[in-house]
């Protein structure tokens, strides 16, 4: 493989390298303890030292170096994992680079050739890595191993595999790094020791890249508190991008499911790929760039020069194609990019051949013109595709009517400004919807007023002017750094509104979407939800001091935008924070337009943000605290605990600022948002701690800290705004100590740009996405304390025991969810519910875990007990049970008494657990997570268990005739097997006549005026029942279904004939567990202590094996 030329020392590498060959110009070298007789320990230890010494060595174990005779310095230029592939690179060089060399004179110019050639053919084969499929026979290999190594469910695919180094310890390992769709699996076989490593994706706390003085660069992953390193990647970004990939659709599918439903792309876990998987990053790149809707997917990309009129010159960059978008971004640092929606594309002129170029006519007088586009012809064919424009020669003169009638409303549209509207495709809209922007209604510019404010304005709106001439306007709008300076400096009034849609791209949903928002209001008009209670509370808390909300025109139009969302995307619903955003959008935009700038706030531009468990807040401000650390570290050395800036700063992200800044002041926060997405807010955060430096570092306490923050937001002003004072907030602290400074927003957003303007946006995705996995974990590690500690109280487990049983727990809901769509399980996980409905096995589910976990390993009928025990904990009979249920179950048969024991097993052979429902099968759960949370009943519920006496055993009912046979066979099922099997058989066989002999001596007391015949065959029958219980093979039940098995009371009924079911028998609780007292094989037997650690230890191992044998 080709490398990048790097220069690098060799005072120290022959001790550690192996010359094969070497000419004037290239060495071949080769790492000692590989190729005589394999790597072994030698080559592994050789292989250690070098990741410590030598960048280069993480790559491979064979490598060619560039030298010059009269140098020092050496280039690698090529890495071999084989022989084979290094000779190949050698020969090439022998045969094409020699010879040419000898004609330069100097050793400048010879190393200047080599590394220009070496970046060619790196070029070549990045182009071509892109068509290669991958060797199906490698894979099909791969995969065998895996499957045999892992023994993972059959279901399990295998996306992709790497050969890699694994740490542990400062040891490290060779072997290989394989990723599924569900796991991360490591596997390494050296010297006779096996490493072997599965970790699934949905258990990953952090995920990285790294480097320190031992790895240069690797891969960090943390789980269960360990961390695992894997370095000597050959392709460590690919590998690094597809691990990211697959656990953040891990984290969506399994936690998140609100932002899951919105990936059609990863819908089915079997048909993932690692094409596939590339793919959705890079869309997710060009859609976050570019603010294109979601259903945009990254078709194309062609590399080019485009045209630049307004600078004159060709700028290099990249075209990049979707189902409705022609974008181009510049990558000479001029920051230009443009986005062309399709529906504006009027024409593509004829490629021509000569440039390799194509124009692009728009709408509007514009026409671009890309050159050097390798595969000019077929993009050209392409976009005319896409628009519906002929390419044949025949129809030029429709092509030309076509350019005419687009000439004729470009003309149109100069002359009439106001039906622009009609252009992006917007209908005709309902007579209720407000039509004007509320800040045009409340506050009209007065054109006659020539004060410095409004001339000030005025030179602002003529700068933008300028641009708009220059740079053209509307949707196919160049952006250049010009765009952005006159952003900072603040938008006018009477832009604000079209720039804000433009910038957002809520221009294209809006045009894509004719007559959607009409269609909206009136299918949600009179709707009652718990989101529209919610936005009813809110209305009048939205900028009351504002006259457009001290109005029912503003108030009717904030319930309009906020009720249709709500029903557009009931997964978000409402959210508190919506609403004073939506204030400030009416404000500057008509109301349809405020409802699709809502709408890419919510679900583009802040992801996750408004949803009940704010996890998109929550993952900015662990950004943001990154930021503060590499950025303040004055003020990290003073305050070693962020968190309190994550609590404070919460209210900026969710309101961009709106709650904590004067209206006129925070409307030019939005703008630069609307621009430059969170990474403005995140500049601006970062501005404002730095502002307040010195008195953040000498308060106190936090209390201290946010006053000081809070007169500081109440000193910013906006000396330009040309709003009056009815509609400018008066600061809240607005005192004499108050008034001493001010802060002008246009001096604090400027600032905040110069200081840290260098953060990329790429930086700040990559950190949101590093940061999610830990924000949803320590949310999971919340709701498991908080479960905890609920079920600690009534269980005599450990906090470290409860803390394994919770994993396993959750683990046995996920494995059903893990290969299936659609899994009952999943659907019924709502983070939103109490903490412990958030995670609930059905029957199948409770049955594997419990057979793995159920005192009694030698029980020959787990299937039809464990359905007893389901029935019997499942307390509201929903078909699901909860964590505590299953609990306080292990815990009664794990360190209960003889005699809580005893009362759990006679249970099982009582209703609910005993009897079947009416038809036969277990009730399935209902639909949960959906509509309104019915408060009422678990405030019912939770009174219930208040008032919940502890039971007695007095409290519990007879045991009938049925109910006991089967009672006893339970008991020998459970000693089959034991040591003491014999002695605990006789033991149950004496208590059964025992039982008996008194049933029959109370019979008579009850009844001495009957013949003693009439009780004879009674006994006789009754104790022949007991015999053939006793005597029944448990084998017959050990292969029973939990269908047949249902029904095996009622079948021991109807064997007992019909003399048993004359008899009407029955026993209590009281004189069954008498009886049994006085039987030490069976105390001895309940009362041996079971060794929990080590079955935990166990279900952990085979869990999933269990899963992978069914």
């Amino acid at each position: 493989m080709w490398l990048k030329p790097e220069e690098i020392l060799l005072k120290n590498a022959f001790k550690l390298w192996v010359t094969e060959e070497d000419n004037e110009y290239f060495v071949l070298q080769r790492r000692r303890g590989y190729g005589e007789g394999g790597g072994g320990l030698t080559g592994l230890l050789v292989g250690t030292l070098d990741t410590v010494l030598d960048s280069t060595s993480k790559v491979a174990p064979y490598r060619i170096l560039h030298h010059t005779p009269d140098s020092q310095v050496y280039w690698s230029i090529a890495c071999g994992v084989t022989k084979e592939e290094i000779v190949q690179h050698w020969e090439w060089l022998q045969q094409n680079i020699m010879r040419t060399l000898s004609v330069f004179d100097s050793s400048e110019d010879i190393t200047s050739f080599v590394q220009g050639k070496i970046r060619g053919l790196i070029a070549e084969e990045g182009k071509s890595s892109l068509v290669l499929e991958e060797d199906p026979e490698k894979f099909r290999e791969a995969l065998l191993r895996f499957e045999k190594w892992f023994e993972l469910p059959p279901e399990e695919k295998l996306v992709t595999y790497y050969s890699c180094s694994y740490w542990k310890g400062k040891v490290p390992c060779q072997g290989w790094l394989y990723l599924s769709t569900n796991f991360l699996c490591f596997y390494s076989y050296l010297l006779g020791s096996e490493v072997k490593l599965v970790i699934s994706w949905d258990e990953i706390w952090r995920l990285e890249k790294t480097s320190n003085v031992l790895l240069t660069e690797s891969i960090h992953v943390l789980a269960h508190g360990e961390d695992h390193y894997f370095s000597m990647l050959l392709h460590l970004n690919e590998t690094f991008v597809i691990m990211e990939q697959l656990a953040d659709y891990s984290i969506k599918r399994l936690f998140d499911k609100e932002a899951f439903q919105r990936e059609p792309a990863l819908a089915d876990p079997l048909q993932i790929t690692k094409r596939g998987l590339e793919a959705h990053a890079k869309s997710e790149q060009f859609r976050a760039f570019f603010r294109l809707p979601k259903e945009e997917n990254l078709l194309e990309v062609h590399e080019s020069f485009l045209w630049v009129p307004f600078s004159h010159f060709n700028t290099l960059g990249k075209i990049c194609l979707s189902e409705n978008y022609l974008c181009f971004a510049s990558q000479d640092g001029s920051q230009c990019h443009i986005i062309i929606p399709m529906r504006e594309v009027v024409n593509v002129e004829k490629p021509d051949s000569s440039s390799r170029a194509l124009t692009v006519c728009v709408r509007g007088k514009r026409a671009l013109r890309f050159s050097e586009v390798r595969d000019y012809q077929r993009l050209a064919n392409t976009i005319r595709s896409r628009c519906g424009i002929s390419a044949s020669p025949q129809h030029s003169a429709s092509s030309e009517a076509i350019r005419g009638e687009c000439q004729s409303l470009i003309n149109h549209f100069e002359d009439n400004p106001e039906d622009v509207t009609l252009m992006v495709g917007q209908k005709g809209s309902s007579k209720a919807v407000s039509t004007e922007a509320l800040m045009t209604v409340f506050h009209p510019q007065d054109v006659e007023n020539l004060d410095p404010k409004m001339l000030k304005e005025k030179m602002k709106e003529q700068s933008w002017n300028i641009h708009f001439s220059e740079y053209g306007r509307g949707t196919s709008m160049f952006f250049t750094k010009k765009t952005r300076d006159l952003i900072v400096r603040g938008v006018p009034e009477a832009l604000r509104g079209e720039l804000w849609m433009l910038l957002s791209g809520a221009v294209n949903d809006m045009a894509t979407h004719p007559g959607y928002y009409a269609e909206l209001v009136e299918q949600s008009l009179g709707t009652s939800t718990l989101a529209t209670d919610e936005i009813e509370r809110d209305l009048h808390r939205s900028l009351p001091e504002h006259p457009a909300f001290q109005s029912d025109t503003g108030i009717s139009a904030l319930r309009r935008v906020l009720t249709a969302y709500a029903y557009r995307n009931p997964k978000i619903g409402y959210c508190q924070a919506m609403n004073i955003l939506t204030s400030v959008l009416l404000l500057y935009a008509k109301e349809e337009e405020a409802f699709w700038l809502l709408v890419a706030v919510c679900e583009r531009m802040l992801p996750d943000y408004f949803n009940r468990r704010i996890i998109g807040a929550l993952v900015d401000q662990a950004v943001f605290e990154d930021l503060i650390r590499d950025n303040l570290p004055q003020l990290v050395e003073h305050m070693t605990d962020l968190s309190f800036f994550s609590s404070v700063s919460l209210s900026w992200f969710l309101t961009l600022f709106i709650s904590v800044l004067p209206i006129e002041s925070a409307v030019n926060v939005v703008d630069c948002f609307f621009y430059d997405g969170i990474k403005a807010i995140l500049q601006l955060g970062l501005a404002v701690l730095d502002y307040n430096m010195e008195a953040l570092i000498s308060c106190h306490d936090d209390a201290e800290a946010v006053t000081i923050l809070n007169k500081f937001f109440d000193s910013v002003t906006n000396k330009d705004s040309p709003l009056p004072p009815t509609v400018q907030q008066a600061p809240v602290g607005n005192n004499d100590k108050a008034s001493h400074f001010n802060v002008d927003i246009s001096a604090l957003v400027r600032e905040a740009y110069e200081k840290y303007g260098h953060i990329r946006s790429e930086e700040v995705e990559s950190s949101r996405k590093r940061n999610k996995l830990h924000v949803i974990q320590t949310l999971e590690d919340t709701t498991k304390q908080n479960v905890i500690r609920v079920v600690s109280q009534e269980v005599r487990f450990s906090a470290s025991q409860l803390d394994e049983l919770y994993n396993l727990f959750k683990r046995q809901h996920f494995l059903c969810c893990y290969w299936t769509m659609k899994s009952p399980t999943l659907l019924h996980h709502d983070p939103s519910l109490a903490y412990l409905e958030q995670y609930q096995l059905g029957f199948q589910q409770f049955s594997g875990l419990f057979s793995l976990l159920e005192p009694w390993a030698f029980c020959a009928t787990k299937s039809t007990l464990s359905l007893w025990i389901f029935r019997l904990i499942d307390e509201n009979q929903d078909g699901l049970v909860n964590f505590k249920e299953f609990c306080c179950a292990l815990d009664t048969l794990y360190s209960g008494s003889f005699t809580n024991k005893l009362k759990f097993l006679f249970k099982l052979h009582l209703p609910p657990a005993f009897d079947l429902p009416e038809d036969g099968v277990i009730r399935k759960s209902p639909e949960r997570g959906r509509g309104k949370v019915d408060l009422q009943a678990y405030l019912k519920q939770w009174q219930n268990e208040i008032l919940k006496k502890e039971e007695t055993i007095k409290d519990l009912p007879r045991i009938n005739q049925a109910q006991f046979i089967q009672f006893s066979k339970t008991l020998y099922n459970i000693f089959h097997g034991d040591p003491e099997e014999e002695s605990l058989y006789r033991a149950v066989a004496h208590v059964t006549s025992l039982l008996l002999r008194m049933e029959e001596v109370g019979r008579r007391l009850q009844e001495p005026s009957s013949p003693p015949e009439s009780t004879k065959p009674a006994s006789t029958a009754a104790a022949a029942a007991a015999a053939a219980a006793a005597e029944e093979p448990s084998t017959k039940e050990a292969t029973t279904t939990p269908e047949s098995s249902d029904t095996s009371g009622s079948h021991s009924s109807q064997d007992a004939g019909p003399d048993l079911s004359e008899m009407e028998w029955s026993f209590s609780f009281e004189q069954v567990l008498a009886s049994l007292l006085n039987e030490p094989a069976i105390v001895s037997f309940f009362d041996r202590p079971v060794d929990i650690q080590t079955k935990l230890g166990h279900a952990k191992v085979a869990q999933l094996k269990l899963k992978a044998n069914k």
